[in-house]
């Protein structure tokens, strides 16, 4: 995928099932591909992106615990309506302050820039691998029977969620468990990854202001990466318009 049309029509058959939606009318999923990225690994910019979002977490863990966040609450509660325990699988802006507090993994270019964007905002970001995509990204409550590819103890798994679990999938089985714990390993991005999709995860009290700058920002920080990148976006949200743009 190369053109901004290709991008438009791969957001296009996104999709979030209405039982997700009835487990949370306030849930926004808002998805940004890119094309046209550089790759390579960590630099001294994405590094100082995640001191500066390190700084940011101790600042915010000062004036409160971590769980009492009220975006990172939010989740704790999402998460408790499908099952999950918040103190045994915490939800990927939880986890990713509590390791701000001393400091943010160091992975690639691409998974650095928006684990910053992630705690800096405060809302859940995933990354993947466009094109280890098979057909369009569905968020859903599980049967159980999808498969999952993950590692247990060094070795590589085929794992399966919870029936009632909320995943993010695709035509070949899960990107995501339990809607941004854990990702597979399918689609996670790598050092020579040129094209990826960004999920940013948004529940009530955060606004589609505040959501709307996160996206901003991470968008600004992926244009730095190579001359021709394309950036598109598409917001799925419940019972109301679907909003599109790009460039």
């Amino acid at each position: 995928m190369t053109e901004t049309t290709a991008l438009e029509a791969f957001l296009d058959q996104a999709r979030v099932d209405d039982a997700v939606f009835a487990l949370r009318p306030d849930y926004r999923a808002l998805l940004i591909a890119v094309d046209g990225v550089t790759p390579g690994p960590g630099t001294d910019d994405s590094d100082a992106l995640l001191r500066e979002a390190e700084s940011a977490a101790r600042q915010a863990l000062r004036q409160r615990p971590v769980e009492q966040l009220p975006n990172i609450a939010a989740w704790r509660e999402a998460y408790r309506a499908f099952g999950a325990k918040p103190q045994r699988t915490r939800n990927s802006v939880e986890a990713l302050t509590r390791r701000a507090e001393a400091e943010l993994p160091r992975v690639n270019r691409l998974t650095d820039i928006y684990n910053a964007i992630s705690v800096l905002h405060q809302l859940p970001v995933g990354g993947e691998d466009l094109t280890r995509y098979s057909g369009a990204p569905q968020l859903i409550r599980a049967t159980g029977a999808e498969p999952f590819d993950t590692t247990a103890d060094g070795a590589d798994i085929v794992d399966h969620p919870e029936a009632g679990e909320v995943v993010w999938c695709d035509d070949a089985g899960v990107t995501c468990r339990r809607w941004n714990w854990r990702q597979a390993r399918r689609t996670q991005l790598r050092e020579d990854t040129t094209t990826a999709l960004f999920i940013l995860d948004v529940l009530d009290p955060m606004t589609d202001q505040q959501m709307n700058a996160a996206a901003d920002d991470l968008a600004t920080h992926l244009r730095r990466l190579g001359p021709d990148v394309h950036l598109v976006s598409r917001l799925l949200a419940n019972g109301g318009p679907v909003h599109t743009g790009g460039d």
